[in-house]
């Protein structure tokens, strides 16, 4: 019987081989592994999925997340153009170098993001995935954390203009600052973002305190955890607050932003999780709404990250993953896999009283959550 969905895998090699500089933590080569692990596993080759190349989205849409003085300004880097006014729109520092051809990277990325929405909204599509989106952190006029253009902030905007409802749920161990400050004030925006506490990390936001204003106060959901949580107290959390939240308010489209830089390897941040949890999760999204615009994010042991997203394609199209090359010569594992053998982790857990205290302080801020938000 013919899978009833209707999916789109978005990427281009010329994204995936656009370079940050040899010294930067963000790779979107990442894309390329994910795509090659996809085929590897029988993921991507169904009659009901098709990978599509990104558009490349035109000012007047880009305008629907960001203010037109800035784009002018990553126009004039992205041409080669170096001047120190850059800086005051957040260009030219470590995170987010001055760039030849950011512009034009940014937009496609974007509009993989954007034509998923459209995608779902309009054309009978059920699943996207867009690997090379998932850029949180950029705001209206600045560029922030490895992020250039807001690629979901104008998808939701794009969704609101259409008259729908959105939750957009953040699993990336950095808070999702730029499209919680996009939504703040919004009821049609559910936000909500799980994330090490910005007491220890970037972009040092994301506390329980901060709720929505306005018509949004109640909106934005920020559940912030100590380094060292593991998938045991993650998926707690995940099932006592996300998961009813997203259920009374019943989204037409959920956003998910799937970031892998919560896993235990990663070199940038101090979460403890495998993708085991990670896999539940989206596991649990899908059975939350029909329609699922799925992104990228963070992520930087690049291996690792290209499993989790594998995983996650998989999942979000009621697959499960096969390797097609087992047991052939020259079929042996590569890097993505070489550690465990297959696109899964092996458990862990954190344990003794260090584990005592990390409960302690994500049973507090779940307490905190549930009263206010009367779950």
């Amino acid at each position: 019987m013919e899978n009833a969905l209707h999916s789109v895998f978005y990427y281009s090699p010329d994204l995936a081989e656009y370079d940050f500089g040899a010294d930067h933590p963000f790779k979107p080569e990442r894309a390329q592994k994910t795509l090659e692990l996809c085929n590897r596993y029988g993921v991507l080759n169904q009659p009901h999925m098709s990978v599509k190349e990104p558009p490349s989205l035109g000012e007047k849409l880009l305008l629907l997340g960001h203010s037109e003085e800035y784009l002018g300004v990553l126009q004039r880097i992205s041409e080669g153009e170096i001047f120190e006014e850059m800086l005051q729109f957040g260009v030219g520092t470590e995170d987010n170098p001055a760039l030849k051809g950011i512009y034009d990277w940014s937009r496609k990325c974007a509009g993989a993001t954007w034509e998923g929405m459209i995608g779902l909204l309009d054309n009978g599509i059920d699943i996207v995935f867009n690997p090379l989106g998932g850029f949180h952190h950029a705001h209206r006029s600045q560029a922030e954390g490895f992020c250039y253009i807001n690629d979901l902030v104008i998808a939701i905007k794009e969704a609101l203009n259409r008259g729908v409802k959105v939750t957009y749920i953040d699993i990336d161990a950095h808070h999702g600052n730029g499209v919680q400050e996009a939504f703040y004030r919004e009821d049609r925006v559910q936000f909500i973002s799980m994330h090490e506490s910005g007491k220890y990390i970037y972009p040092y936001s994301g506390y329980v305190e901060e709720s929505g204003e306005g018509n949004g106060e109640g909106f934005t959901v920020n559940i912030p955890l100590p380094p060292k949580t593991d998938d045991e107290l993650y998926l707690e959390a995940f099932h006592q607050i996300p998961l009813p939240l997203i259920k009374r308010f019943k989204p037409d489209v959920l956003v998910a932003q799937l970031g892998a830089d919560s896993m235990i390897s990663d070199p940038l941040t101090d979460l403890m999780l495998t993708n085991n949890s990670y896999a539940q999760i989206v596991q649990e999204l899908k059975g939350l709404c029909e329609k699922i615009l799925a992104t990228g994010g963070g992520g930087y042991d690049i291996y690792r990250t290209a499993r989790c997203w594998t995983l996650a394609w998989a999942i979000l199209n009621d697959m499960n993953p096969k390797d097609e090359f087992a047991g052939l010569v020259g079929g042996m594992m590569f890097g993505p896999e070489m550690e465990v053998g297959s696109l899964h982790d092996f458990p862990y857990t954190v344990t003794g009283p260090e584990k005592d205290q990390i409960r302690q302080e994500v049973h507090k801020t779940l307490s905190v959550l549930s009263q206010r938000y009367q779950l």
